[in-house]
């Protein structure tokens, strides 16, 4: 009977001590501040200043840029949480941080949900349904200030590499490309159609084409007579007189 109880105690005393220490170590963190993965919101106390401002109160247009430009922060942030947390969540289990760095980002997270459904019901109070679309809007212009930016830093990008790598090459003017006349076809009885061997015809007649097919003439249905100089004819005696003829051979 001792043998089976002191396992049992042992394990027992164990599982306590375990739960114990668990119970003070999340009591103890609990309390603990963890330094803030962002360090402020000065967009959001821009806003917050505006709408308490009371003597004289902020222009409507003049909050809602305030709040487009607060929202527009918050998209920011929540694309730099989505590229830190797989990093940040590799690095952990590898033991290369410790966990305050990610118990601050995940306290970031919660904050920033928090911040979402704020400037949502910020919106609504303007006018109804921005807040289904004042971050989309947002995240536009968050690309168009990257454009602008990349665009305007490209003349000073361009001397520094000039000056590091020297010029590539000198600018070269090219000529304007001049247009491309087609010669037509010359008119009948122009000196080309001779050195071209085309026969000049009389207008009216078909013209045959060079290398080309004529189309056949028409024949006409009925033998033509040809007249001779004295005036006979020599068409081809006909059936009945023959006839007549032998008939008076036999008289």
């Amino acid at each position: 009977m001792a043998s089976v109880l002191v396992p049992v105690l042992y394990v027992g005393i164990v599982i306590s001590s375990l739960l114990l220490f668990s119970h003070f170590y999340r009591k103890r963190n609990a309390g603990k501040l963890y330094e803030p993965y962002f360090s402020s919101h000065p967009e959001r106390d821009v806003y917050v200043s505006l709408l308490q401002k009371t003597d004289p109160p902020a222009h409507e247009a003049l909050l809602k840029a305030a709040l487009v430009r607060r929202a527009m922060t918050d998209v920011s942030r929540v694309v730099r949480l989505r590229e830190d947390k797989p990093a940040l969540q590799n690095l952990l289990q590898k033991g290369s941080i410790g966990d305050d760095l990610w118990n601050s980002l995940l306290q970031a997270e919660k904050e920033l949900e928090a911040e979402i459904v704020e400037v949502v019901a910020e919106a609504n109070t303007f006018v109804e349904g921005w807040g289904s679309i004042i971050f989309q809007s947002a995240g536009e212009m968050i690309a168009n200030e990257k454009m602008r930016t990349v665009y305007e830093e490209t003349a000073a990008s361009r001397e520094i590499k000039e000056q590091k790598y020297g010029k590539v090459g000198a600018k070269i003017d090219l000529p304007l490309p001049q247009p491309v006349l087609m010669p037509g076809p010359p008119p009948p009885g122009h000196p080309a159609h001779a050195a071209a061997g085309i026969p000049s015809s009389a207008p009216g007649t078909p013209v045959k084409p060079p290398n080309s097919l004529m189309p056949p003439r028409a024949t006409s249905t009925k033998a033509e007579s040809v007249a001779s100089s004295d005036g006979e004819s020599h068409d081809t005696p006909s059936p009945s007189k023959s006839s007549k003829k032998k008939g008076k051979k036999r008289k």
